[in-house]
């Protein structure tokens, strides 16, 4: 049964440290930031945050993967040794590391897992930690796992495996926040979307690619809020005119809506797009790609205006909307 008992561990560890490195690395691709807020790295001075958030997620993929390649034959003796102390360490320097956020910023979360652990840490955080500590360490001296030879053995594996599933949700915040994303949509005018996230997800839309060459600065001049809108403003030139590039984003998580509009930033009149060549395609895309770019500009040349800015007089929501 013991024996049983450590073979659970080691596919348990790797499922939790991949686990966490693959949300951590969905976190930084949708806010394009290393350091966005990974948890113990708010410890730390801004200049240390990147290279800190980006040690843990190389230290988490490479020992999951580890566990994995030193869980059979191949890894006999002191390879699997040194992966599993080297785990343990992991997670004894993180509970650690927890323990001193809980004092020093209680209202961080742990960052353990991305997105889904923005919840400040709490005791069953640290314990969780502590028994995955215990658990890597645990398993050092652990012969290679051999798969079970009969049915019996593999029931006891799968309900042990079942048991410490359980345990590891018990002692998880993060599955209440699943279920409640899964089974509960806010509606879009309470939905806490960052600016950081929603000019993200901006900059992957068609809206942008189509527009991005009219823009004079990449740091957006103005930015608000309305219900489920996010308006986005960058300085912008027309002819000899001073123009703005309104951007509305629509607030969801995934592949919001986008709307357009060029404005004239002494009049607030809505200008028409200027008739000029699009952004040429870079030199190094196969005449494959180019073809199939021109393609879709052919099939798709919809433009859309945003709700609100389509008069052509002013833009008194825009403005009012400013002096908030």
């Amino acid at each position: 049964m013991l024996t049983a008992l450590g073979d659970v561990q080691i596919p348990l560890l790797a499922v939790v440290l991949l686990g966490g490195c693959v949300t951590k690395f969905a976190r930084v691709v949708q806010r394009r930031s290393v350091d966005a807020g990974l948890g113990p790295t708010a410890l730390f001075p801004l200049r240390l945050r990147k290279p800190i958030a980006i040690m843990v997620c190389v230290a988490e993929f490479g020992a999951g993967n580890g566990l994995i390649l030193t869980s059979g034959d191949f890894g006999r003796g002191n390879p699997a040794a040194l992966v599993r102390l080297g785990t343990g360490l992991l997670f004894l320097v993180a509970t650690c590391a927890l323990i001193e956020l809980r004092n020093m910023r209680p209202d961080v979360g742990c960052g353990c897992f991305g997105d889904f652990s923005t919840a400040p840490v709490t005791g069953r955080t640290l314990a969780r930690s502590a028994l995955l500590s215990a658990a890597a360490l645990g398993t050092i001296r652990l012969p290679p796992i051999q798969l079970p030879r009969s049915g019996g053995g593999a029931v006891a594996l799968l309900t042990l495996f079942t048991a410490e599933i359980g345990l590891f949700g018990l002692l998880s915040p993060e599955v209440r926040d699943i279920l409640v994303r899964i089974g509960y949509s806010a509606p879009c005018e309470l939905r806490v979307i960052s600016a950081e996230q929603t000019l993200a997800a901006l900059q992957r839309t068609a809206q942008w690619r189509r527009h991005y060459s009219l823009i004079a600065d990449q740091q957006p001049s103005d930015m608000w809020r309305e219900l489920c809108w996010r308006y986005i403003v960058f300085p912008s030139q027309y002819g000899e005119r001073e123009a703005e590039l309104v951007f509305a984003v629509y607030l969801q998580p995934r592949r919001p809506a986008v709307l357009s509009a060029l404005v004239d930033t002494a009049t607030g009149a809505v200008l028409p797009w200027p008739v000029s060549s699009p952004h040429p395609a870079p030199a190094w895309w196969p005449p494959s790609l180019r073809l199939a770019r021109h393609i879709g500009r052919w099939a798709y040349p919809t433009r859309f205006r945003i709700p609100g800015l389509q008069r052509a007089t002013s833009l008194d929501r825009v403005s009012s909307a400013r002096t908030r």
